[in-house]
C-alpha cells in the first residue's frame, strides 16, 4: 500500500510541471479571452446575443461545419484505404504506405498550401496540362474556392486519420475473419460485413479528431480560400487583428473551444487515449 501511495505522489510530482505549464501557457490567456467575451466593449452578454442574429457569423460557422464534415468524410473515407494496405498489405506495400503516411509530417502546412496553389490555379500544372491535351478550353476554377480548401486540408489531415485506424485494424482478433472465410463469405462480403464493423471505434475516432482539427484550420483556408471561403478561425483573426471588435472575436473564440471540449469528450467515451499513438 505504500508503495502504491509512493508510486501515485511520484507520478503527481512529476506531472505538476507540465500541469503548471499548461495552466500558464493555455487555461490563464483563455480566462483573459472569457472576460473580454463579456465585458468588450460593454459588460454584458450582448457579443453572445451577436452570435445568434449576425448573418456573418452564423454563415461562417454554417460554412465552416459544411466543409469540416466533407474534409472528414475524404480524409477517413482516404485513411482507411491507405491503412488497410499499412496494416495488412505485402512487406513492399507496407514501406510504400507508411512512406506516404510519414513523408507529409516533414513538411510545413503553408509549403504544401501553396503547393496546391501552383498545382490548382489557373495556370497551374493540372489545368495546364489539362489545356495541353485538349480535355478542357478554359481553366477550371480549383482554387480560391472551397473545393481548394477541402482538398488542402484533406491532404494535411489524412495522415492523422491513420493512426487510430491502423490501432483499431492492428487489434483485430484475426480467427474471427478466417471464420468468416470458413463459412464460405467472400473476401468482400467479410470485408464489409465482418472486418469493417469490427474496426468502428478507429473509425469514430479518427472522425472526431479530423472534425475537430478541420475547425480550427486557418492558414490553409487562408491561403487556398482566397479570402472567399472565410472559416472560424480566420473570422476570429479578422475580428481580433484587423477590426476593433475584441469581445465578439472572443466570443467567438469561446464558443469554438466549449465545441471542441464536447467533441473530445465524446472522442474519450469510443476511444482509448492510448489507441490514438
Amino acid at each position: 500500500m505504500r508503495g502504491t501511495l509512493s508510486d501515485r505522489m511520484g507520478a503527481a510530482l512529476l506531472m505538476a510541471p507540465l500541469l503548471l505549464f499548461l495552466v500558464l501557457a493555455y487555461a490563464w490567456p483563455f480566462l483573459g479571452v472569457v472576460k473580454w467575451s463579456f465585458t468588450l466593449p460593454t459588460p454584458g452578454l450582448g457579443q453572445y446575443h451577436a452570435l445568434l442574429t449576425d448573418d456573418l457569423v452564423q454563415s461562417v460557422f454554417i460554412r465552416t461545419l459544411r466543409i469540416a464534415a466533407i474534409v472528414t468524410v475524404v480524409s477517413v473515407t482516404a485513411a482507411y484505404a491507405i491503412t488497410v494496405v499499412w496494416v495488412r498489405g505485402s512487406p513492399v506495400q507496407r514501406v510504400l504506405a507508411e512512406f506516404c503516411i510519414l513523408v507529409p509530417f516533414w513538411i510545413s502546412v503553408l509549403t504544401r498550401a501553396f503547393g496546391w496553389v501552383a498545382l490548382l490555379s489557373n495556370r497551374g500544372l493540372i489545368n495546364t496540362w489539362l489545356q495541353s491535351i485538349g480535355f478542357i478550353s478554359e481553366p477550371l476554377t480549383l482554387v480560391r474556392n472551397e473545393f481548394g480548401v477541402i482538398v488542402g486540408m484533406s491532404h494535411f489531415l489524412i495522415p492523422f486519420a491513420v493512426f487510430p485506424l491502423a490501432s483499431a485494424m492492428r487489434s483485430l482478433d484475426e480467427r474471427v475473419l478466417l471464420a468468416a472465410r470458413g463459412l464460405g463469405s467472400s473476401r468482400m462480403r467479410t470485408f464489409w460485413t465482418v472486418f469493417v464493423p469490427m474496426t468502428r471505434s478507429g473509425i469514430i475516432g479518427s472522425a472526431l479528431i479530423t472534425f475537430v482539427f478541420s475547425l480550427g484550420f486557418f492558414v490553409t483556408p487562408a491561403i487556398l480560400g482566397g479570402g472567399r471561403s472565410v472559416m472560424i478561425a480566420e473570422l476570429i483573426y479578422l475580428r481580433i487583428f484587423q477590426s476593433p471588435d475584441w469581445g465578439l472575436g472572443a466570443a467567438i473564440s469561446v464558443v469554438l473551444v466549449v465545441f471542441v471540449g464536447a467533441l473530445m469528450a465524446l472522442l474519450f467515451r469510443y476511444v482509448k487515449p492510448k489507441q490514438l499513438v
